[in-house]
């Protein structure tokens, strides 16, 4: 199946054997082009290859049957604080949990890399509260105001909720 046939619904073969796992240079293209896909639906920033290319080391992918179905990464905001972001599940695969396979998968990798906090700027509160997640104020996180709210379109009239989960209060 390609990406194509992914985005325009049809429907995976075995929704039962996701992978989520590091990409690898190979799967430039496709994360490439989930993530911008989804930006272009006005969901997330869009980000560049080169872009993605250098932070591949921060990112995890959700794979089907040898197609790329999903991303999301992590990005340091400071010592202690990393959020989740450019989290994107191809639409015919919205419904396998695959976002939270996703989600639980960065912030386990966010507790071994030793950072105490883990939060995301969202319109999927509800999402976020079920992994965990509680709700929190966006001025609590001035990092990410500097880096990226400034450069989004939606700057003053921002839709976004932030939701963080505190690592040494998440079960093991």
């Amino acid at each position: 199946m390609s990406i194509r046939d992914a985005q325009v619904g049809t429907a995976p073969r075995s929704a039962n054997v996701i992978t989520i796992r590091p990409p690898h240079e190979g799967d430039l293209a496709a994360l490439t082009a989930i993530v911008n896909e989804n930006a272009r639906a006005g969901h997330l920033l869009p980000r560049s290859e080169a872009s993605i290319r250098a932070s591949l080391p921060d990112w995890l992918i959700a794979e089907i049957d040898g197609v790329l179905v999903g991303c999301g990464s992590l990005l340091l905001m400071g010592p202690q604080l990393v959020e989740v972001r450019s989290l994107a599940v191809l639409p015919a695969y919205r419904s396998y949990g695959i976002g939270a396979k996703i989600v639980m998968a960065l912030v386990e990798e966010a507790r071994r890399r030793g950072y105490a906090t883990v939060f995301a700027l969202t319109r999927a509160v509800a999402f976020f509260l079920k992994l965990g997640f509680a709700l929190t104020n966006k001025e609590r996180f001035p990092e990410k105001v500097w880096r990226d709210c400034a450069i989004c379109p939606l700057q003053t009239r921002c839709d976004e909720t932030a939701v963080v989960i505190e690592l040494d209060r998440v079960t093991r």
